[in-house]
């Protein structure tokens, strides 16, 4: 005797990091539904150019307009898997992100480079195995004039983030929450 309609779908499995299964667990609202909720999900804005697809960490972030110098100094450090989120303002005129800056994040251990901006070299960076998530592409560098502001609150795409929030990424998306989510 049958207990009910079967389904092929399995539940949510959240250990995969999978921005869907995320959601399916924390976001219960309809879409519809306007709530304050503590998962974020970032407007459709971004594209893929690292190695990896799927990344995700504790956020660390800068706020620069066409300028690195504070890009780098931040993916020089330690990354401990951390995700480094740029908010460049949305500038389509230069690139935040070069092949020997998004290396250096690799072999420092961050796990992910989200970037309100550009990137450049990104044939190279995309045979790296580090997560990087910006707007386009554009083959010129930054200036090195101003260097910005590191561990601010930073709003764009939909959504505020701070430092030590955590934010998770693959291809359905961007999703950033206060808390680690499990």
């Amino acid at each position: 005797m049958s207990s009910g309609p079967k389904t092929a779908t399995p539940p949510p499995n959240t250990a995969r990091g999978a921005t869907a299964d995320l959601c399916d667990v924390y976001i219960t609202d309809p879409v519809d539904v306007v709530t304050a909720r503590d998962v974020q999900i970032m407007e459709p804005n971004f594209r893929d150019y690292g190695g990896n697809i799927r990344f995700s960490g504790k956020v660390t972030t800068i706020k620069c307009f066409e300028n690195n110098p504070l890009v780098r100094k931040a993916l020089e450090e330690d990354g401990e898997g951390r995700v480094l989120v740029v908010d460049g303002g949305g500038s389509l005129r230069c690139a935040l992100l070069g092949d020997n800056i998004a290396e250096m994040a690799y072999k420092n251990g961050w796990s992910g480079i989200l970037i309100n901006g550009c990137i450049r070299d990104s044939e190279d960076i995309g045979k790296m195995p580090l997560g990087v998530k910006a707007l386009n592409t554009y083959p010129l560098k930054s200036s090195k004039r101003d260097n910005g502001l590191t561990d601010v609150p930073l709003t764009f795409a939909g959504v505020n983030i701070a430092p030590g929030d955590y934010l998770y990424a693959d291809k359905d998306g961007v999703l950033v929450s206060p808390k680690e989510l499990k």
